[in-house]
């Protein structure tokens, strides 16, 4: 029969049953400095609640804040921006990986159209959905986009649309069952849950319930099941069930240094009035002695013709103006900002871009410190950062899905003749994502790296090519129809290396029986003829 208290005590002594000596403590009471409870950390209040726990006391007021502060602060209006533009881009663009050229081009045609059909409002293509739901997930912590099925009477290229709702739609607090949960699933943040685990459902308000201009706020709740719902957010923690806006760990900076340059702009505006006060030296005359006892007919006869109570001085330039006897008249003189306020805001707008993930220059555009090597290591980080966040968060959770509803709904409508798709549907559903490409620091040295790294066979040029946001084929095919028409208008451009080598100067080609295999002699292109040997004179007789 097992005896806790023997086990116990044998745990405490160790395996063997000798004595352990209890650890060594610091005199702060903890083996951890970080551990402490002293008169350093003692105000430090924490909580072991889990993340949804955390995310639940504060999500309606901190998503509130969030998109206030994006509303109204330049930087966090930028950093939004910055996020966008460099992650998404003109559009994260699929190609297709089918074995079958002809299925795969028809595949990408057939993309091509339904691109412009793709927003059910009907304001933009799919990369600009892409735009606006990476979007909405930096600045509210989440998005949505549902799928909806069209009629094939709408004459749409694929019978597929879908619509983006915001985090404020799914609501915060909703973890009670509801009338239409199936029987043991369970419902939290409004998210429901099989006994398994997996995503079910979503509980959505009809319609935005902060939207109270065009029709009342309608609160009532439907039922969308998981299969026609992409949650897009970024998960911190394991087992987090819904987004954190991004500006979280620089809201309380954003807000205080926006109120901070406000007071040292209303300093600089006081200082720049040159504001004068006029002082008597006899406290017995009459406080406004310009005062006249009649009582002006507006306010503008007051201004102008010194009414009871309004004493009347104005300062021009070139002017002098006499004071009363005993009048004597001081500039006020406000305290400048001083001389730390430019080293000041760069350390806060430091911070800043620190809790936005962003390069300080990136967030702010100030390239006064930096040189070639600094900005290029920054960027590099924040590239890994960027495309971290790309192929984890964005393409697994939006694009993926969008391209397999995209192929499903083309399967099924007809729009693809697909027979085989249900034996080889993994090939349908095969597909890569290119996203747009980088911008260069230095573009001749980063493209001379790429050749070398090419022509060591350390990279393949499909790689080179796709790290550009292109598709290898398309510019193979470009450059074949190139050529093509170059050969056919007798055109020989410094730009192409059949004819040229890469200092534009004519290739000199090795030419075989069978057509020549296209390799640069070593040879110069252009030989010099011997010079002609001299004739040797013959000696007279």
């Amino acid at each position: 029969m097992f005896n806790l208290n023997s086990f116990l005590t044998r745990f405490k002594r160790g395996g063997s049953g000798a004595s352990v000596p209890p650890p060594t403590r610091r005199a702060s009471g903890a083996p951890y400095e970080g551990a402490t409870t002293g008169r350093r950390l003692g105000t430090w209040v924490t909580t072991r609640d889990a993340i949804n726990s955390v995310w639940y006391q504060s999500a309606d007021q901190l998503v509130a804040r969030s998109r206030d502060i994006v509303r109204k602060d330049g930087w966090a209006s930028k950093a939004v921006d910055e996020w966008v533009c460099n992650a998404i881009g003109t559009g994260i663009k699929p190609q297709s990986m089918h074995p079958t050229l002809a299925v795969k081009e028809k595949l990408q045609a057939l993309w091509s159209l339904w691109a412009n059909e793709a927003d059910a409002a009907g304001m933009t293509d799919i990369y600009g959905l892409q735009a606006l739901a990476f979007r909405s997930m930096v600045e509210g912590g989440e998005c949505f986009a549902r799928r909806h099925d069209r009629d094939l009477r709408e004459g749409l290229s694929v019978p597929l649309q879908f619509q983006l709702l915001e985090a404020e739609q799914l609501p915060f607090y909703l973890a009670r069952p509801t009338p239409n949960t199936p029987q043991g699933n369970v419902v939290r943040a409004s998210i429901e849950f099989d006994p398994s685990g997996r995503r079910t459902a979503y509980y959505f308000y009809k319609q935005h319930p902060g939207e109270r201009i065009f029709f009342p706020t309608d609160l009532e709740l439907m039922r969308v099941p998981a299969a026609e719902v992409m949650h897009l957010f970024r998960s911190l923690r394991p087992g987090q069930l819904r987004g954190v806006p991004w500006m979280a760990n620089a809201l309380v900076r954003l807000w205080e240094l926006d109120q901070y340059d406000d007071a040292e702009l209303l300093r600089k505006k006081f200082a720049a009035m040159m504001m004068g006060f006029i002082t008597r030296q006899n406290p017995d005359d009459a406080f406004f002695p310009n005062a006249t006892p009649q009582e002006p007919s507006d306010a503008e006869g007051a201004a102008s013709s010194g009414g009871p109570g309004v004493a009347v001085a104005q300062l021009e330039a070139g002017t002098m103006t006499e004071l009363e006897p005993g009048e004597d008249v001081k500039f006020s003189e406000p305290a400048d900002v001083g001389g730390n306020y430019e080293s000041f805001e760069r350390i806060q707008l430091l911070r800043i871009a620190a809790g936005l993930g962003l390069p300080y220059d990136m967030l702010t555009g100030d390239l006064s410190k930096t040189s070639y090597s600094s900005i290029r290591a920054g960027i590099l980080s924040f590239r890994r950062l960027c495309e971290q966040i790309q192929f984890g968060v964005f393409i697994y959770q939006f694009c993926r899905p969008t391209w397999r509803a995209f192929v499903e709904q083309a399967v099924l409508a007809g729009k693809l003749d697909a027979r085989d798709y249900q034996r080889n549907r993994d090939d349908y559903l095969a597909v890569e994502w290119h996203t747009p490409k980088w911008a260069w620091v230095d573009p001749e040295k980063d493209v001379r790296a790429e050749i070398m790294a090419i022509r060591a066979g350390l990279k393949a040029r499909s790689m080179s090519i796709n790290e550009t946001g292109l598709d290898e084929e398309e510019v193979d095919a470009q450059i074949a129809r190139d050529n093509e028409r170059a050969d056919r208008l007798g055109l020989v451009l410094d730009s192409d290396p059949r004819k040229t080598d890469a200092r534009g100067q004519a290739a000199n080609v090795l030419e075989t029986g069978d057509g020549g295999d296209g390799q640069e002699s070593s040879a110069p292109a252009d030989p010099k003829p011997e010079p002609p040997k001299p004739k040797r004179k013959e000696p007279k007789k």
